[in-house]
């Protein structure tokens, strides 16, 4: 039986399971190797949870915080076992989330003193970040909001075309110019059907390209001011979303990311096929900035608010 009380539905609990499933096999795998034989949680076996954590992509920093807490515990304690073991971690992993994350977010919501809601959505090309826009416009229209999309990735065609298949899918408006045409034009023109229209939330997709940083920078700059127009306090939310797949390497898109703009939230997908979970743990404790989302497969319903309580009850049950 858990030891937390579930505040998901069964559905979403039961993918949220299935999603990290890969993670927690390879993690607890690791785990009982390095236990095995053991019959006291010693130094060896500390430095070998050590780099469990570290390859299971929690990240280094992350990892030490992890492993100074349990060796605290340890001492006071005296905790043995493989069993003893299992529930510390959970509780040294899931104290960490808690300061890190410290909102506690439950569904789609948005603040109702701000209308239309704006959201940036950015991140590298490849990451779900075209699926995350229209995952999130689905589970808003669901709740009854209005929606409007802006293409404002206007460098690829092919990223124009995959967001209009998904307004279509969703079936919400979405605002769009030819390949090559101004982002920030884009952005512009989505504000202004969305106060016409009275639209409850806008998300604006924008172009996924880090190889030169300081025009990502001037880019987003641009599209913020240009915004703000319309919108005076535009964006509300800067969402950047990362393969949790990549490992480390999402970490350094994440640092890249919030150096070139000011980023409010994160949304972690494609968790469902990687043994790379743990990359979500760190990422949070890391740029204490919170996971809003995380993508647990590639169901319309499979992006889910992220909840530290259900993740590490996922994680370890």
């Amino acid at each position: 039986m858990s030891l937390f009380k579930n505040i998901f539905s069964k559905e979403k609990k039961e993918t949220l399971d299935k999603g990290l499933e890969k993670t927690k096999t390879s993690f607890f795998g690791k785990i009982s190797k390095i236990v095995a034989g053991k019959s006291t949680v010693d130094d060896d076996v500390l430095d070998e949870l050590e780099g469990v954590l570290i390859s299971s992509d929690v990240g280094v920093n992350t990892t030490l915080k992890i492993i100074d807490r349990i060796q605290d515990r340890v001492q006071k304690d005296k905790y043995l076992g493989i069993s003893e073991l299992n529930q510390l971690l959970r509780e040294e992993i899931a104290g960490l989330l808690s300061e890190s994350n410290t909102k506690a977010e439950v569904d789609f919501s948005i603040p109702s003193n701000a209308k239309p809601y704006v959201i940036m959505v950015v991140g590298v090309n490849g990451v779900g970040k075209t699926t995350t826009i229209g995952k999130l416009a689905s589970q808003y229209k669901k709740s009854g909001k209005n929606v409007i999309l802006g293409a404002a990735d206007t460098f690829r065609a092919a990223a124009i075309e995959q967001l209009q298949i998904w307004a279509q899918r969703v079936d919400v408006p979405i605002i769009k110019q030819q390949m090559g045409s101004d982002p920030a034009s884009v952005a512009y023109d989505t504000l202004n059907s969305a106060v016409a229209q009275n639209a409850d939330v806008v998300i604006i997709d924008t172009a996924g390209r880090l190889h030169n940083k300081v025009n990502l920078m001037n880019e987003l700059t641009k599209i913020k001011k240009v915004m703000q127009k319309v919108v005076p306090d535009a964006p509300h939310e800067v969402l950047l979303v990362l393969d949790g797949s990549t490992g480390q390497n999402a970490f350094e898109q994440a640092k890249q990311f919030t150096l070139a703009t000011e980023v409010t939230a994160l949304a972690v997908t494609k968790l469902d096929g990687t043994a790379k979970g743990g990359v979500v743990i760190g990422i949070s404790d890391q740029f204490q900035i919170p996971v809003k989302y995380i993508g647990v497969g590639e169901g319309i319903d499979d992006l889910q608010v992220f909840n530290k309580i259900e993740f590490v009850d996922s994680f370890f049950k």
